[in-house]
């Protein structure tokens, strides 16, 4: 999925529904029915229990059919009918005309920085664009290819050096010069929509005084390498859109994304700026929440990002990822967040190390043993989450196809061996790598930028 070199329509109209639920109301909702649903999965999977507490203990057979399918099933019914009531308000401003600055953290980007600062350029947003490019220990011809990207093109472009290696260092550099209210963090090889900044500009200027960021919509440029690029696709088009969709219903996205997303500059200067972290983005979206301000998605603010195409550099991603998720649960508890919606969501990361690691040590020896027709871990009560997961892709999928592709005048391509792959298998690599990030943050592994 390449953004078109055109921009959309600021004018399209957006279907409201007519009876209005207040968020709180949405919260409890959700919750109801995901209860409901936890139930049920009690009393279906009561004969497995029973079977598997004979062979390995009742507290331990709780404990790994807990994270197979009670707590799954529970988060899965949640996000559907929380999707489900989602309503995102339409912006008041279309066409805002803020000053706004890009900051670009650059580490040996040669190959792709130009052609990032080629689509910023493209950008039908009416206000002054300036871009900060952060020259950050790069040892190719990455200086290089800004400067002929200053002489080319039409847009503010400044260039500075970080030689503290670490993309917070490189960020909280340009920080002191930003002068606008408002600024971006966009990565080296992310390609903007033509209408991506007057989006992610529109929807905090229409949001209350207390946000503080937008995250934008990030999406794989790069799918047709390879197989694992096309699962890559599903997962950034339905998993982690459909999180940050969730979160944003309730006020909390809990990372604003440091490949793309939108920050008040006085609110960032407030908290220090970016903490020296592996995942300095989540840590400082958690400090920002813990200032009772919230951060919002807009999944309009489209941009395309590459995503990895070899399997040890997703490894090194996805763990980082995993990492950053514990630095902030040391950095900010749950139970200190001000808001009821962002301790909730919090919380849940409290018990993903529990889930992934009964995935890696219980769902993937089970599914072996099941193979061969052993099916006291892995068995048919198992799949009852899977009806759940494909309902709640599949109203992501009509949202997105509807909502955002369709506005940006995007096609969503047919992709149907990488979805099925995703649907299928994409946990049984991600759990055990997630696994890996928790290990590495809890023995204090060497922290790599990449």
């Amino acid at each position: 999925m390449i953004p078109k070199q055109k921009p959309i329509d600021s004018q399209v109209e957006i279907p409201r529904k007519s009876i209005y639920i207040p968020v709180v109301g949405k919260f409890w909702l959700s919750h109801c029915f995901a209860l409901l649903w936890l139930c049920i999965s009690i009393y279906i999977a009561h004969p497995w229990l029973r079977d598997l507490a004979y062979h390995v203990s009742y507290p331990l057979a709780l404990l790994i059919i807990g994270g197979l399918a009670y707590i799954p099933g529970y988060m899965n019914a949640f996000l559907v009918i929380s999707l489900i009531l989602d309503r995102q308000p339409p912006s008041k401003y279309e066409n805002p005309h803020d000053d706004i600055t890009i900051l670009i953290a650059a580490h040996n980007e040669e190959d792709k920085i130009f052609q990032t600062l080629q689509y910023i350029d493209r950008q039908d947003y009416s206000g002054k664009i300036s871009v900060t490019v952060i020259n950050n220990c790069s040892t190719d011809q990455t200086v290089d290819e800004v400067r002929r990207a200053k002489k080319k093109l039409s847009i503010d472009i400044k260039l500075i050096h970080e030689n503290k290696p670490g993309k917070f260092h490189a960020l909280n550099h340009a920080l002191k010069a930003v002068s606008t209210p408002f600024f971006i963090t966009l990565d080296a090889d992310t390609l903007l929509h033509p209408s991506s900044i007057r989006y992610l500009v529109s929807r905090m200027k229409s949001s209350p005084e207390e946000v503080c960021a937008v995250a934008g919509s990030v999406l794989a440029k790069n799918s047709r390498d390879n197989l694992l690029t096309k699962i890559q696709e599903w997962d950034y088009f339905l998993g982690i859109a459909s999180i940050k969709r969730l979160q944003g219903l309730y006020q909390g996205t809990l990372v604003a994304q440091g490949a793309y997303s939108l920050y008040k500059t006085e609110c960032i200067n407030d908290v220090g700026g970016w903490p020296d972290a592996i995942g300095e983005d989540i840590v400082l979206t958690w400090r920002l929440l813990q200032r009772n301000w919230k951060v919002y998605f807009e999944p309009c603010a489209v941009a395309f990002t590459e995503v990895p195409s070899s399997f040890k550099h997703l490894v090194r991603q996805r763990a980082r990822w995993a990492r950053g998720m514990i630095e902030g649960l040391h950095e900010v508890k749950p139970w200190r967040q001000p808001q009821i919606y962002v301790k909730y969501m919090t919380g849940i990361n409290f018990i993903m190390p529990y889930l992934d690691l009964t995935f890696t040590l219980c769902w993937i020896p089970g599914l072996i043993l099941a193979m061969f027709g052993n099916y006291l871990i892995v068995g048919p009560a198992t799949l009852f989450v899977l009806p759940l997961t494909l309902l709640s892709y599949s109203f992501l999928y009509i949202y997105q196809k509807n909502y955002v592709f369709k506005r940006l005048k995007l096609r969503i391509r047919k992709n149907i061996t990488g979805f099925i792959c995703y649907f299928l298998g994409y946990q049984i690599i991600m759990s055990p790598v997630s696994v890996y990030g928790y290990l590495q943050e809890f023995f204090k592994f060497k922290r790599k930028w990449k």
